[in-house]
Formats: C-alpha cells, structure tokens, sequence
C-alpha cells in the first residue's frame, strides 16, 4: 500500500512525511511517499493533503502543477481512495473559501471557510498554540481519541459546514472552530495531526488503517 502527500509547494512536509512515516510503520500500513506528481497521485491508495498560508494561494497553486489536481479528484471521486486533508487542505474540501477573495473549493464537504470571529475580544486571531478537542460524531478515524485530548493549531480562518453530520469534533475559541470534518471517503482536521503528539498519532495510524 503506498500513501501520498502530495507536495505543491504549500510549506515544509518534513514533520508531517516523518509523521506518517512513523505511523505507517507501527501499523504496518506500507510506505509513505511526499511527490507532486500526477502518476503517483493517481496510483496511491490514500492521499493527503496538506496545507498552509492562504485559502487562495493553496488552490492556485496546486491548479499550477500541470494534472495533479485532476488526479487528485479521480482518486477521490471516481476511486474512492482515503483521503486526508491538513490546514488548509481540509478547507479546500470546502464549497466555498471566502479568505481574501471567493475562492472555490472541491465541494466534498458542503460549507464555506470564513474568518474566525471570537466572542472574547481577548482571544487573538489567528487561533494558535494548544487547544481541546470536543468529539461531535465518533468515525473510525476517532478511535482512541476523546474530548479534552489536544491538538495543535495555527489558523485564522475556519470551515464553517453545511451539513452538521459532517462535523467530527470542534475546538473552543470564542465560540465553536471546527477542527475534524468526513464524508464519504474523504477526512479532514484543522489542526496539524503531525504536531500534535498522542492524539495526532493516533489519529494518522487511524487513517492509514481506514477501510471505509
């Protein structure tokens, strides 16, 4: 079984290709491998997607690397492969982005990704360091994991989703953050799996071993 990440220039893989790595070991869950190229995108058996900077940014320039984007959304809509996105990965699974500009999304998870607005005018934006998670829905992906176990975020804007069911777990920052969302094959967490220590672990050898 082979796992992508797929790189396009959208920050340092290092900690998180050691992350899943580490875990594909421990699982036995075959290899990991960090490439920006469509064949290899289109082989995988799952496929993450990790992300960071702006909505925009992200989206323009994974559409830069010439068929990766369309082998990306082959494997997830017509293979069905496990996917996993991180950051600002996960909001592109948003119908909309609305961080600078209207940007669409892939439409996978219905929503829209807006700017966080906190109910104490103390709590500063972007939501960053250390914060609880709160599980909404269990999934597979969730195994081990219970509310009050922490997780790592760096972000100032948030999917806010359409459909509740879609909503595994939310963190609180002023009022509810969406931190984990799925539907279908596709998964996706605010938060940095691959810096979050226990809990982020778990989560990663979780989704390696997925069988959805």
């Amino acid at each position: 079984m082979t796992t992508v990440l797929i790189d396009y220039d959208s920050g340092n893989l290092h900690s998180a290709e050691k992350a899943f790595q580490r875990m594909a070991r421990e699982v036995d869950a075959g290899r990991v491998i960090v490439t920006s190229d469509p064949e290899q995108v289109a082989r995988a058996d799952r496929v993450v997607l990790p992300g960071d900077g702006a909505f925009p940014a992200c989206r323009r320039g994974l559409q830069g690397f010439e068929g990766l984007e369309q082998a990306l959304i082959e494997a997830v809509e017509t293979r069905g492969v496990p996917f996993l996105g991180i950051c600002v990965g996960m909001q592109m699974l948003a119908t909309w982005g609305r961080e600078y500009e209207d940007v669409a999304g892939f439409g996978w998870i219905p929503g829209e990704v807006v700017r966080i607005e906190p109910d104490d005018a103390s709590l500063k934006v972007p939501h960053m360091g250390w914060n609880d998670l709160v599980i909404d829905r269990q999934h597979p992906v969730l195994d081990g994991l219970e509310t009050g176990d922490h997780a790592y975020f760096v972000h100032s804007f948030a999917m806010r989703v359409a459909e509740p069911d879609t909503l595994l777990a939310h963190a609180d920052y002023g009022g509810p953050v969406t931190a984990i969302v799925a539907r279908d094959t596709v998964v996706g967490t605010q938060f940095h799996p691959e810096k979050s220590q226990r809990a982020g672990l778990r989560l990663i050898a979780n989704f390696l071993t997925w069988r959805p």
